[in-house]
């Protein structure tokens, strides 16, 4: 028999590069899945043809957000991430709190694109597709949870590799329409007025464009997740945290600006509003127009490995979490080992799995819409788990260098987290009162589903409390760097 060797409470170290953490966490962002589904639906709830300057405006909020995260990140190099920052900056119960709200939010994110994938999958390669299987949704759902159980629970290389292929192909064709709408000149001449003020504050909705545009951020905060595994990480992972949020905001304006091109200022609305017309074919119908059929179905099956590489990016970072709240004593000392061989969390990955199958699985029982209700409803819930996350963390930024003077200047530990945070908590806010607004959530559902974010940050000072009851001096020792 094959030498597993003795679990650990260490993750696998030296194990990724800027490259690769980059390419994990960008793959959370699911870039097609978002030109694809997120850009036409903010422009339509949102604010028209004024998403891409929308997404510059973002990309310009996380760019404040980061500059706080990542001088704490060369400080703190925890796999806990928001939860060590929080412990470290704002102590060990509101750590307790994120450490908790992580686990709900990233889960929601993770549970919830399994309905988008599941219904993709269905499209493409059901009947109305390509017409090579037929069967319901969840069968694909299904699917992909029993093969990201088998990469959670593997090395972190493995699942860096798959990562690093889906997205670079993603990234490829949706990069050939953008420069194919380019060379041609779109539709009627090109203009740069999607980027001007005049254009983003158009509607009286342009909240609920920036609301859709942070969310197809959402995923690239993961970076010091893999601190511990990171080479260099004081190095790595600050690279990477900046590289994600580039690269992400930069491919998103530009591709929602040449969609917008593509189709021409004036018809955009008509399109998009038309009777009977689905938004999250908008990009299917440029990639017809501009590049063929044959490359459209391409792009169709990519849409379908988006959602796959976003689920199995989620699921590591999840994997994570537990992993750290068990070493650390908030979750039992069970989940909080590591794969003699492989050094992954695997505790925790096959806890997501099962938890993944369960909710599916209530979902199907109970008849729900896999898009409309099980990924409308779970990845707004995790958005807002997020958001709140990111405000707390600037808190935690700013109290942990005001009793740490560690060289970092003011900017990035007072000025700018204190922007972030106050921006960050306004849309935390935001979201939680239009959450049923914004999801299809009628009756007390769209009140109930936002307060999990509070009562998952409740019970985790709860669990915190018991902790230093009983173990103050490991209570203590929350969040600390464990390189």
């Amino acid at each position: 028999m094959a030498d597993i060797g003795t679990p650990s409470k260490a993750l696998r170290p030296n194990a990724l590069g800027v490259a690769a953490i980059s390419f994990m966490v960008i793959s959370a962002a699911a870039p097609l899945t978002g030109a694809a589904g997120g850009i036409p639906l903010s422009m339509l709830l949102g604010n028209g043809a004024g998403i891409p300057g929308t997404f510059l405006l973002v990309t310009a909020i996380l760019l404040i957000f980061a500059a706080g995260y990542v001088a704490m990140a060369r400080h703190v190099k925890n796999a806990g991430a928001f939860y060590a920052f929080a412990a470290q900056g704002l102590g060990g119960h509101v750590g307790g709190a994120a450490a908790m709200i992580a686990l709900l939010s990233y889960n929601a994110m993770q549970i919830g694109l399994m309905g988008l994938f599941g219904f993709a999958a269905a499209g493409t390669f059901g009947p109305a597709g390509l017409g090579l299987i037929d069967v319901p949704w969840y069968y694909w759902s299904y699917a992909a949870i029993a093969i990201i159980a088998v990469l959670g629970y593997r090395q972190v290389d493995l699942s860096a590799k798959v990562l690093m292929l889906l997205v670079f192909l993603e990234f490829a064709i949706v990069i050939l329409l953008d420069v194919v709408i380019l060379g041609k000149g779109g539709a009627s001449g090109l203009s740069l007025a999607p980027f001007t003020p005049a254009q983003i504050f158009s509607t009286d909705t342009w909240s609920i464009g920036v609301l859709y545009c942070f969310a197809g951020f959402i995923g690239f905060e993961a970076t010091t997740i893999y601190s511990e595994e990171a080479r260099d990480a004081h190095v790595t992972v600050p690279k990477a945290t900046y590289v994600s949020v580039l690269a992400i905001g930069v491919f998103y304006s530009i591709t929602a600006w040449l969609m917008i091109m593509g189709i021409g200022m004036d018809n955009l609305m008509p399109t998009l509003g038309a009777e009977g017309f689905d938004p999250t074919s908008f990009l299917f119908v440029l990639g017809g127009t501009y590049l063929g059929d044959t490359l459209t179905t391409v792009m169709g099956i990519l849409f379908v490995t988006s959602v796959f590489a976003a689920l199995l990016a989620f699921h590591n970072a999840i994997a994570r979490y537990i992993f750290v709240t068990g070493r650390e004593g908030i979750l039992p000392d069970s989940v909080g080992i590591t794969h003699g061989k492989h050094l992954s969390p695997h505790v925790g990955s096959v806890i997501q799995s099962i938890l993944a199958l369960l909710i599916v699985t209530l979902f199907v029982v109970l008849g729900l819409d896999p898009v409309f209700a099980l990924f409308s409803w779970l990845s707004q819930l995790g958005t807002l788990g997020v958001l709140g996350l990111m405000s707390l963390t600037s808190f935690s930024v700013i109290a942990f260098f005001a009793r740490n003077a560690l060289g970092e200047g003011a900017l990035s530990t007072k000025v700018l987290p204190l922007i972030a945070g106050v921006v960050m908590a306004i849309l935390f806010v935001k979201i939680f009162m239009d959450f049923g607004a914004l999801t299809g959530a009628e009756g007390n559902l769209s009140w109930m589903l936002p307060s999990l974010v509070i009562v998952a940050g409740v019970i985790g000072i709860a669990l915190a409390a018991m902790l230093k009851s009983r173990d103050p001096g490991r209570f203590a020792d929350l969040g600390k760097t464990k390189l």
